[in-house]
């Protein structure tokens, strides 16, 4: 495994983050593991060194939290590894249950490190951005975070980079905590962070983690223009908002001619260009079958050529927008 600094800090992670949004209740989505089926992924890919791990308060409605903190702490010792989560999105139906308020994160944070088992995050993200909070209320809360010692770092997800930048700049201005990593939607199939995102966060410093680096495995080449052909593809209404235009498809036979070509799986040429990508620190791969890790780590050692990049970039068409709500 390798290791990489995430951004300008001196944190150290694995060169591939495991996501554990798979890994809580199937009552929350069809396609999640429950913690018997989970915990033997979070065991091999500690096995394989893999040490950065990503979840959020959202995901299986807090139950990912319970099950990837249990696992960790069972197989790991807590300071050989690197645990994120986030904070954002619905929690309870009361009015201040969601959101980036001062109130939301405190009370978030503290409901997080109780699910997790754990007495801090090593990095604690904003899931979206928050329009009805000022920015500054977001980045003077996320600071006392940091402060208190219940998280290492803080990060941010998907928004537009004028927010970032805006995130950013409110930060130096007050002295407070500066976010070190963005996990913005990036793939093959979705490129538009290239535009402003990503050259932003190069200028800055910050570490590119970014999600659904195989389109939420679109690309792994098992996809039918006329619906799903997987459990996850069958019941991951998300996907289909976000990918499936003859454009999308015209991407993934070109991945399927490279892995072919080379022998290997489909996922393993996606990913590896995502790694190539400058930027980047680690991508967040999802597995829920034993062979999605061991195609992610091979991934690793796969160096694309300047023709086979040429090839895979060339049917990619501008896209609106995908993945900031």
């Amino acid at each position: 495994m390798e290791y990489v600094n995430l951004g300008r800090t001196g944190l150290k992670v694995s060169r591939l983050c495991l996501g554990c949004m798979t890994y809580g209740a199937p009552a929350w989505r069809e396609w999640v593991l429950n913690e018997d089926a989970s915990r033997p992924f979070i065991q091999k890919a500690l096995e394989a060194g893999i040490n950065f791990f990503d979840t959020a308060n959202m995901y299986s409605d807090g139950v990912s939290e319970e099950v990837t903190g249990r696992a960790l702490r069972d197989f790991a010792k807590r300071d050989d590894y690197v645990l994120a989560t986030k904070v954002y999105n619905p929690m309870r139906p009361d009015p201040n249950g969601r959101g980036l308020s001062r109130k939301a994160i405190m009370t978030e944070m503290d409901h997080s490190l109780r699910r997790l088992g754990t007495d801090y995050v090593d990095l604690y993200q904003i899931h979206r951005w928050d329009y009805d909070t000022p920015i500054d209320e977001t980045m003077e809360a996320l600071h006392d975070i940091v402060k208190a010692g219940k998280a290492r770092y803080i990060g941010a997800s998907s928004m537009f980079a004028w927010q970032f930048a805006q995130s950013l700049y409110t930060a130096d201005l007050h002295g407070w905590t500066r976010f070190v990593s963005m996990q913005n939607h990036y793939n093959l199939i979705y490129r538009e962070e290239e535009r402003e995102m990503m050259p932003l966060c190069q200028d800055q410093g910050i570490g590119l983690i970014p999600w659904s680096p195989l389109a939420r495995g679109f690309l792994a080449g098992n996809r039918a223009k006329g619906g799903g052909e997987t459990t996850r593809s069958r019941s991951d209404d998300y996907a289909t908002q976000l990918y499936y235009s003859d454009d999308d498809f015209a991407i993934v036979d070109q991945v399927t001619e490279v892995a072919n070509s080379r022998g290997v799986p489909n996922m393993q040429i996606a990913l590896a260009w995502v790694l190539a990508k400058p930027g980047i620190t680690a991508p967040i791969i999802g597995a829920s079958k034993p062979h999605h890790l061991d195609d992610a780590i091979g991934a690793l050692s796969i160096k694309l050529t300047d023709e086979e990049i040429k090839k895979l970039e060339a049917p990619y068409k501008p896209h609106r927008i995908l993945g900031h709500s």
